[in-house]
């Protein structure tokens, strides 16, 4: 989780938003904020700085913000590949992203 290394995108926050959008593809402010284990404030704070940037692009689903990767920004393709390996040493965020559940689960099934 970043300990005891920088942080090459201006902050911590911002480093690890960027890390998780480059394994996620895409996700929304509340779950980036439950993977990294922050606040929903400073995901969304580090969001709209990205976004302002050009880095990452927002589009609403819905009620929800939906961010990714921006493929406009012009050094996306070496973005993309230096994040990939910035999480090579992350395995505690890459397990934490593998155990995410992608669908709903149905209405009054058990856990």
């Amino acid at each position: 989780m970043l300990v005891g290394r920088s942080s090459p995108f201006g902050g911590k926050t911002r480093t690890r938003v960027l890390l998780a959008l480059s394994l996620l593809t895409q996700s929304y402010p509340r779950e980036l904020a439950r993977i990294l284990e922050t606040s929903l404030y400073g995901v969304q704070t580090a969001l709209k700085g990205l976004e302002t940037d050009g880095i990452v692009s927002g589009r609403s689903m819905g009620r929800t913000r939906v961010f990714r990767l921006n493929p406009r920004y012009f050094a996306y393709a070496d973005l993309d590949r230096y994040l990939r390996r910035l999480t090579e040493p992350e395995s505690e965020l890459r397990k934490r992203i593998e155990d995410l559940r992608k669908r709903p689960r149905r209405t009054g099934k058990p856990l």
